[in-house]
């Protein structure tokens, strides 16, 4: 069935007046009178009339939309910072067109040049763990489309950037491990080209460093980490070297595998083997045991990258001074890693 749609004409028609009365009307006008106004919307209102936002943004040159793309919207990391887009988006008058990549950058190229057609006023993006290249971004920057970066940022592209500090996260993970008196310590780390990898990989080796003990290389495994299963079957493989006694996930889904598995291998979680995780999903304080992770503020990171697009896009031409921005984290200790 065809939809129908109600246009400014047919209010005219439907009171014996000139289109662009009603136009007029509508944006109360003041040669219009009250009583034409009045009349204008009521029956606005009884035929469901809607503006086209289309048609507007071609005439203003402005579309109050603003795209995202995010790697997964299931994650939960995601899913708090894409709310805290839409509590500031909403409050400046912007609605949110949400897109993602599932890891693709194929489909990332085609979210972004989607985004761009459907003429939204900027874009706040997190890379997909394939994106090496940022030439698709760099063209759209180039024609004008205002994009904000947050936690996984390109370090080659100048724009606004907002992550948290990993590097301090992953000092804090490995640092609390070492204090409660784990020695061989693994990392289940992300995607090898991910700034956030290698700043948390960094955090990881300085704890060790300054606690004076070695990081043991082959214990760092990349990209092993982005889902339970794979975790799981990461963790079980370095159990049966006989090596570590306590891991650091990048996300708490990988530390729910690592926990699996050392349970699996008949291991006390912690007595005999500790977990930290990243990011401080919702059942982290819910399993037995309850895990141990750090938390980065989401929600606040979405307000500062809505913040700093809507900031961008009102400043039209005028020349931008990029901003980044680093929010800190925190450890938050449970039943995973406290050995008392």
């Amino acid at each position: 069935m065809k939809r129908q749609t109600i246009t400014i004409k047919d209010i005219a028609r439907e009171l014996g007046i000139s289109p662009s009365t009603v136009s007029r009307a509508l944006k109360d006008h003041f040669e219009i009178s009250e009583e034409t106004k009045k009349a204008v919307k009521r029956v606005a209102k009884e035929l469901n009339y809607q503006p086209n936002s289309l048609a507007l943004s071609l005439r203003y040159s402005k579309s109050n939309t603003i795209g995202i793309i995010v790697p997964e919207i299931v994650h939960f990391f995601f899913s708090t910072v894409i709310s805290g887009i839409e509590d500031i988006a909403q409050s400046k008058g912007y609605n949110v067109i949400i897109t993602q990549s599932n890891e693709s950058v194929e489909r990332e190229m085609m979210n972004i040049q989607t985004l761009f057609n459907n003429r939204v006023d900027g874009v706040v993006v997190s890379l997909s763990k394939e994106s090496f290249d940022y030439s698709h971004f760099e063209a759209m920057t180039q024609k004008g489309l205002p994009i904000v970066f947050f936690d996984r940022v390109p370090d080659t592209l100048e724009t606004s950037k907002v992550t948290v500090d990993d590097f301090l996260g992953g000092f804090q993970a490995t640092e609390h491990l070492l204090k409660q008196g784990y020695r061989k310590i693994a990392h289940l780390a992300g995607p090898k080209n991910l700034d956030i990898t290698s700043e948390r990989l960094k955090g990881f080796q300085k704890a060790h460093a300054e606690a004076g003990f070695e990081v043991d290389e082959s214990l760092i495994i990349y990209d092993q980490a982005s889902n339970e299963s794979d975790a799981y079957a990461a963790t079980h493989k370095l159990l049966e070297s006989g090596k570590p006694d306590a891991l650091f996930a990048s996300n708490d889904l990988a530390a729910m595998g690592a926990i699996k598995a050392a349970q699996k291998h008949g291991k006390n979680v912690p007595q005999d083997f500790g977990v930290v995780g990243f990011s401080n999903w919702q059942f982290t304080a819910l399993t037995n045991p309850s895990i141990t992770t750090i938390e980065q503020p989401g929600f606040e990171m979405g307000q500062h990258a809505a913040e700093l697009l809507i900031k961008q896009i009102d400043g039209g031409e005028e020349d931008v001074a990029f901003e980044s921005m680093k929010l800190p984290t925190q450890l938050l200790a449970r039943d995973s890693s406290r050995k008392v």
